[in-house]
């Protein structure tokens, strides 16, 4: 199966590209219809076209209030017939009025292995915070902040001379992996969401070798 998806972005948008190029390889069943940011000048919206995918920017400064932002935003996936949303470094909470259309359906990458070091600046929190692994979480979106179910984390190990760029660095590899694999096992319809337990059918319990993601990576997101 081929999902139909929408890409929200604020910034350089290389977990977009991420996307973009699994999708190009063909080792990513998804159609992106459109990619939104709520920046003009995000580096995601040059990615997009580039690619040849529609790319609009919806400034939030725009809109009285989060919801009317949201509602635009939704106005503009359904448009494109967008049916899940991967969230690639966009940085608004959103609403019911985004959330409730697109119940169970919209994606989120974390640079943090949730519930650990939620929001902003989370590679700087690690790194402060003298941990020994650091890593990244994709999940479900719900109305709390970094919260909703999860799908696949990656752990990195993180040095006592790490600061926030060179730990960051380490981390925005693995996220660049394991964001197209899930969205990958949304695809072939394997991921099953019990309560806050994700299950991914046919995910294997093994160690995947030099880096640990759960479930494992599967090929070609392990290389």
């Amino acid at each position: 199966m081929t999902i139909a998806l929408g890409v929200l972005v604020s910034g350089s948008g290389s977990n977009l590209q991420a996307i973009l190029d699994r999708v190009r390889e063909g080792s990513l069943d998804a159609d992106i219809r459109v990619v939104i940011a709520n920046r003009a000048d995000a580096l995601g919206l040059a990615r997009a076209r580039k690619a040849r995918i529609s790319a609009a920017s919806v400034l939030h400064t725009d809109f009285p209030q989060r919801e009317d932002f949201d509602r635009e935003l939704v106005r503009l996936l359904r448009e494109a017939g967008v049916e899940w949303v991967a969230l690639a470094g966009f940085m608004r909470i959103l609403t019911p009025e985004f959330l409730t259309p697109y119940a169970g359906r919209v994606l989120n990458i974390h640079p943090a292995l949730l519930p650990a070091c939620p929001g902003l600046h989370a590679q700087r929190q690690q790194a402060e915070h003298g941990v020994r692994l650091a890593g990244c979480t994709v999940h479900f979106v719900d109305e709390q902040m970094d919260h909703g179910p999860i799908v696949i984390q990656a752990a990195v190990p993180a040095f006592a001379d790490d600061d926030e760029a060179s730990l960051g660095a380490r981390i925005l590899d693995m996220e660049h992996r394991i964001y197209p694999q899930a969205l990958q096992w949304i695809a072939q319809g394997r991921v099953r969401v019990q309560e806050r337990q994700v299950v991914v059918a046919g995910g294997a319990r093994v160690f995947s070798g030099q880096f640990w993601t759960n479930p494992p990576l599967e090929h070609p997101f392990n290389g």
